[in-house]
This record gives structure tokens, C-alpha cells and sequence, in this order.
């Protein structure tokens, strides 16, 4: 049974923003405050970043644990399994930022093919000299593969439509409604692009999907953009192929370990990168709080959640 009042743990740091919040209705805290973990065996809910794995021996002190509340729209660092196992509810903010991590994916294209950030340095350098002119490729009739089409990936098509480029897209299971064909498989649908996005979810078992063959398969002018998960894409190999020559250019939002380490792009050549922001706007987070809440919610009030994982 849950209590009236339950006992909820914030995980992460930068999630302190919920905390009061969720003090107005709930007994909550943060992991990282003076007494907080003193309190796992109360808690009965951890709200968390989804992104970032829950530690096992801190799980397995929350004897009264009912309820992983992912604020994110991710969830790729919860153990489904052992969350099924015990009984353990997951929720998470269902699709509250995709239109926005869409819209980061294409300003990652546009910014890239169109030189927009080189130039924005070049001119602020005294680069833009008389009689110069630089030429950038247009986005029209660009192909543009998507690798996971759910709702960002949908919308990342929706939109390169707009742009007048052409679209295909790859992923583990067939969506004959989809108006964009389906390739065969993920490197023939590198070999078939000119910009490749990753918007898969990230599992197990696509760890380094994006490894050096695909990185070949897209090849010398090819641009890939991630705004999934870092883990998607074999880090280093993408590295190699930018220094070499091999991949045309990379447009990233997300790392294998984040905060990267801005020493490992120092002398990475043809590559535009943001800090994790795809899905971070004010409207996105906003939407995340109340979906939160909402889980929350019903949760406590023993009715469904509205936004169920498990």
C-alpha cells in the first residue's frame, strides 16, 4: 500500500528544480542532500533522469521501492528486467520533446551543410574578405535516412518533406503505414544517404550500431547527426573517420559520456557539436514536469499510469 504522503528521492543534482515542486503535495528529497540516502529504505518512489543507470546497491536498499519515475522521455538506464522482476513500475514523459529534438536534428543539418557555424567564425575572424564567396550545398534533394522512426524520427521526416529532401529510413521492424520506404537494412540505408540521423532508442542490444563499416557505408561526403544516445554510435571509429576523410562531417548532440570531454574534439575536423539540448526547451521541460506529475499522480491514487513503461 502506499502511503497518502510517500517519501519520494530525487536522483540526479540538476533534477533539484522538482523538489519543491513535488514538496508541496509529497515527502521528497534529494539523493545528494544531507539525509537522503538515509531514507532509502522509506522511499517508494525515485524520480530520475532516465538516461543515467540507477545504481544496483542503492536499489536493493529501497525495500519499499514501487515506482521509477523517469522525468525524461528516455528510460535506457532503468533495468526493465529487474524492475519486472521485483514488481517496480516505470514511467517516463512519453514523447513531451520529440517535435523539439526534430526540430534540433534539422537545425544540426542545416547548420552543417550550410556552413552557418564556420561562417559565423570566419566573419567574426576578418575571414570575409572582397571578392570572397564560399559555396554550400543546398538541402533540396538531399537523401536523408533515418535510422529508428518513432515519434522523432516521424517528425525529422515530416520535416526534411518540407525541406524537399527525399527520405528513407531503417529499423529493427517494419512500419508498412509509414509514407517513407523502409531500406533493406542499416547499411544499405548509409550507402543510400547523404545525411544519416540516429533516433533510434538506445538498448543492449544496439550498442555501436553506427560502427566504422556503416561510417564507410556513408562515406567521404556523407554527414551523420546523432540526437539519440551517444552509446548508439562507435565513438572512436567516428573520430578515425573524420580525421581521415573517410565520413564527410558529423553534426552531435549526444556522447558516449556526457559531459564530454571537449579535449577529445580539439582537432576533430568537419564536426558541429551541442551539449545535450535537442530535447531541452522550456515548453519540452515544462510538458516533462507535468507528465511527472500526472504519474505521480495516479500512482499514489493506485489508477494507471498515464505514461506506463511497466
Amino acid at each position: 500500500m502506499v502511503h497518502l504522503r510517500p517519501v519520494i528521492l530525487i536522483a540526479q543534482p540538476h533534477l533539484a528544480p522538482l523538489l519543491p515542486i513535488l514538496a508541496m503535495q509529497y515527502d521528497v528529497m534529494g539523493l545528494w542532500e544531507e539525509g537522503g540516502r538515509a531514507r532509502l529504505a522509506e522511499a517508494e518512489i525515485v524520480v530520475t533522469a532516465g538516461e543515467f543507470r540507477l545504481d544496483p546497491a542503492m536499489l536493493a536498499a529501497m525495500g519499499r521501492l514501487r515506482l521509477i519515475a523517469c522525468f525524461t522521455v528516455g528510460y535506457d538506464g532503468v533495468d526493465l528486467d529487474w524492475a519486472r522482476t521485483k514488481g517496480i513500475a516505470v514511467s517516463h514523459a512519453g514523447d513531451a520533446n520529440a517535435e523539439d529534438v526534430a526540430d534540433h536534428a534539422i537545425g544540426l543539418i542545416l547548420a552543417h551543410r550550410r556552413q552557418i557555424v564556420s561562417g559565423d567564425r570566419a566573419l567574426r575572424a576578418g575571414e570575409w574578405l572582397p571578392g570572397g564567396k564560399t559555396i554550400t550545398r543546398s538541402i533540396a534533394g538531399a537523401r536523408l535516412g533515418i535510422v529508428g522512426m518513432g515519434s522523432i524520427g516521424i517528425a525529422i521526416a515530416a520535416r526534411a518533406d518540407v525541406l524537399r529532401m527525399t527520405t528513407r529510413w531503417w529499423g529493427p521492424r517494419d512500419k508498412p503505414g509509414l509514407a517513407w520506404p523502409r531500406s533493406d537494412s542499416l547499411a544499405a540505408l548509409a550507402a543510400e544517404s547523404d545525411i544519416l540521423v540516429v533516433a533510434a532508442r538506445a538498448t543492449d542490444d544496439n550498442r555501436g550500431m553506427i560502427s566504422a563499416a556503416i561510417l564507410d557505408a556513408l562515406g567521404p561526403n556523407g554527414l551523420l547527426v546523432n540526437v539519440a544516445r551517444g552509446q548508439l554510435v562507435d565513438e572512436d571509429a567516428l573520430i578515425d573517420a573524420l580525421r581521415a576523410g573517410r565520413l564527410g562531417g558529423a553534426a552531435l548532440d549526444v556522447y558516449a559520456q556526457e559531459p564530454t570531454d571537449p579535449a577529445r574534439w580539439a582537432d576533430v575536423p568537419n564536426c558541429i557539436l551541442t551539449p545535450h539540448t535537442g530535447g531541452a526547451t522550456d515548453a519540452a521541460v515544462a510538458q516533462m514536469a507535468q507528465m511527472l506529475l500526472a504519474n505521480i499522480r495516479a500512482f499514489v491514487a493506485e489508477e494507471p499510469l498515464p505514461n506506463r513503461v511497466l
